[in-house]
């Protein structure tokens, strides 16, 4: 129903954003909410899917129509639900994903939260050779820096990557290599603590 929405980002947690819209508050659930904590005065274009089922109704936010279009893809893999799929895309090597489904590479594919191996090899049969038309490039993003460590940043990374679905084991394992790091932005902190697990 929805291609996109835009407006003032009022909220941003772990799990979702609400963005509103002529006095309207969406809530979207997004793979990384803290990639949308910018200017709240400034106006920001995110694009949308709507999931209807019996008992609800969810929207889903994505920074571009690249990300929505891969989202929809894993959509169609038995087995991958809405929760699955952002995870998978909380870690935005979106050209490392598809790679790794264009070359087999099961063993990556596991390390996303809830993927086991059954999964990973059904998310190779279902999209190898059918995520060319998507046009996402690999574009490796430097973490940014700064002086101090923002512990308020890094406890919402914490939390955004328990709202994805990795095990307090995997946070606890990721946040003590994050804690020793200058990182200023809970994007940031997100986006390095997404490399170290699919890394690990």
């Amino acid at each position: 129903m929805f291609e996109y929405l835009i407006g003032l980002v009022t909220v941003v947690t772990p799990a979702y954003v609400v963005l509103e819209v002529n006095g309207v508050g969406y809530l979207l659930q997004t793979a990384n909410p803290y990639r949308f904590q910018e200017d709240p005065k400034k106006n920001v274009k995110i694009y949308v899917y709507q999931a209807v089922r019996d008992t609800d109704i969810n929207l889903f936010g994505f920074v571009d129509s690249e990300e929505k279009q891969l989202f929809l893809k894993l959509l169609n893999v038995s087995g991958i639900g809405p929760k699955s799929a952002l995870a998978i895309l909380a870690n935005e090597d979106h050209g490392g994903l598809i790679s790794a489904i264009t070359n087999n590479d099961v063993k990556y594919l596991t390390k996303f939260p809830g993927i086991g191996k059954k999964t990973a090899q059904q998310i190779v049969l279902d999209l190898q050779g059918k995520l060319g038309d998507i046009g996402i490039v690999t574009s490796a993003t430097e973490v940014e820096t700064g002086p101090t460590v923002n512990s308020s940043a890094l406890r919402d990374a914490l939390a955004a990557l328990s709202a994805l679905g990795y095990s307090g084991t995997d946070v606890k394992r990721v946040a003590k290599k994050l804690d020793d790091n200058q990182t200023t932005s809970t994007d940031a902190y997100l986006s390095q603590a997404l490399r170290l697990l699919t890394q690990a």
